[in-house]
């Protein structure tokens, strides 16, 4: 078995790059904003990635799933929390269409994934 293969996986590495986008959105926030929902926005969107490499340093294919439902709980939370920005005024239509896209791109990754993990086992961690 590989180590750190999930770095192999295009949802990780997309979901990486959704964390970036975010952070990067959420610095434009107003200061008032800073400990609240950014701080909320941030651990959410960075539990992402965080998940799927915890789920793939578990050793059954049942944990592994747990982790990638873990993830999806938290891109849900996400997009949720940029509706609420979108809301307040925080950013615009085009940043959370953005935003939206992205999320769906990896919430479906983060599907199939799942459903991968479920059907094949720890066979998924075996491929070269």
């Amino acid at each position: 078995m590989e180590n750190f293969y999930y770095r192999r996986l295009e949802v990780y590495q997309n979901a990486k790059a959704l964390s970036h986008e975010v952070c990067t959105l959420i610095k434009t926030f107003p200061v008032e904003e800073r400990f609240s929902l950014c701080d909320q926005l941030r651990r959410a969107v960075m539990s992402i990635p965080i998940n799927i490499a915890e789920g793939f340093g578990r050793f059954s294919a049942k944990e592994k799933a747990h982790f990638i439902q873990i993830s999806f709980g938290s891109i849900n939370e996400v997009m949720c929390e940029l509706e609420l920005a979108f809301d307040e005024g925080y950013i615009n239509q085009e940043q959370l269409r953005t935003m939206e896209s992205m999320i769906l791109s990896v919430k479906k990754q983060l599907a199939t994934l799942h459903k991968t993990i479920l059907n094949n086992g720890d066979a998924i961690t075996t491929k070269s």
